[in-house]
């Protein structure tokens, strides 16, 4: 079997996944110019494309569309927090609530500054607590989902196993772990291996098992393989399930490598937020907390640039785009 013909089924594979169902299309209003594409043949739209290039290809946008494009979607987040900050600044210059509870957004500045060297030491202890954390989860979801998926026996044999361990709260057994491996990081990253595993089983799973049954026999039919159809078909097609799955796990890591540090830790954000409640400290509490947001934040954003570079083909990439016409 050749590489070409694969490379062609994993793209509909591809394709299938990110269009779905078909749906009728009506005709065009008058004055419409755009066309699209069905099993009969050439159906009419009433969206208009954008008009070819040299190769055939709509023409790749300038900078200045990107920035333009950046810049729509993200003047609304950017209102919603500054309405948000202005609300937190009024409440608090007003001392509706007592400072030592809700400080003003200058207070938590001027911590923040104050302490920057000992909070970032702290920060880049968690920030390392959750990514190898989130890696490892990855891996090893990625690794039972597809055990699970390529095998009834071990589907039979692990799902359970995998439900068991997620329903059972990660801050009651941090404790254990702390006693079996110390204060060190290790309890931490386990923590966030043990909540993040599970989103990247779960959508691994939908994904590598969303694969049209078809395709697979026309694999085999063709003589592929196990892995190379796995490579050029059911990974393929499983990445939009899979990255859905790392965008959540990545969030939850997070969380995992905090509450191990609140368990029982030396160093990290969440030793310094038990130091803050402790002392009553709220600007150096609310500046750790937006530290911990910074980190899921950022991660996030990092899955988010993967996904578009690993899956730009997919729907979920073409924001504004409509996917079916009326």
């Amino acid at each position: 079997m050749t590489e070409n013909a694969l490379d062609a089924a994993g793209q509909q594979a591809a394709t299938e996944a990110a269009s779905g169902e078909r749906t009728a299309v009506s005709s065009p209003p008058p004055g419409s110019t755009g066309a699209s594409t069905s099993i009969d043949g050439p159906t009419p739209s009433t969206v208009a494309g954008p008009p070819p290039g040299v190769d055939g290809r709509p023409p790749r946008p300038t900078l200045g569309r990107r920035a333009l494009a950046l810049a729509d979607s993200l003047w609304r987040p950017a209102l919603v927090l500054a309405a948000f900050f202005v609300a937190w600044w009024f409440v608090a210059a007003r001392e509706y609530v007592p400072n030592y509870l809700v400080p003003t957004p200058g207070q938590v500045w001027s911590t923040m500054t104050d302490q920057w060297s000992e909070l970032g030491r702290h920060t880049m202890v968690t920030l390392y607590e959750t990514v190898l954390g989130f890696v490892l989860a990855s891996a090893l979801g990625l690794a039972t989902a597809v055990a699970i998926a390529y095998s009834r026996t071990l589907d039979k044999a692990l799902y359970p196993i995998v439900l068991f361990a997620q329903v059972i709260p990660k801050i009651a057994i941090a404790p254990l772990l702390v006693v079996w491996f110390g204060l060190g990081l290790t309890p931490k990253i386990i923590l966030a291996v043990l909540i993040a595993f599970f989103p990247v089983v779960i959508s691994g799973v939908a994904g590598l098992r969303s694969t049209d049954p078809e395709l697979l026999d026309l694999a085999a039919t063709m003589g592929a393989g196990p892995w190379r159809t796995f490579r050029k078909i059911r990974f393929p097609n499983a990445l939009p399930h899979l990255m859905a799955g790392l965008k959540v796990a990545v969030t939850l890591a997070v969380v995992g490598a905090v509450v191990g540090e609140f368990v029982g830790a030396s160093e990290g954000l969440g030793y310094v937020l038990l130091l803050a409640n402790g002392n009553l400290d709220a600007p150096l509490l609310f500046a750790d907390l937006i530290l911990m947001s910074a980190i899921g934040i950022v991660l996030f954003v990092l899955v988010e640039i993967a996904e578009a570079l690993l899956i730009p083909w997919h729907a979920s990439r073409r924001a504004g785009v409509p996917l079916t016409t009326s």
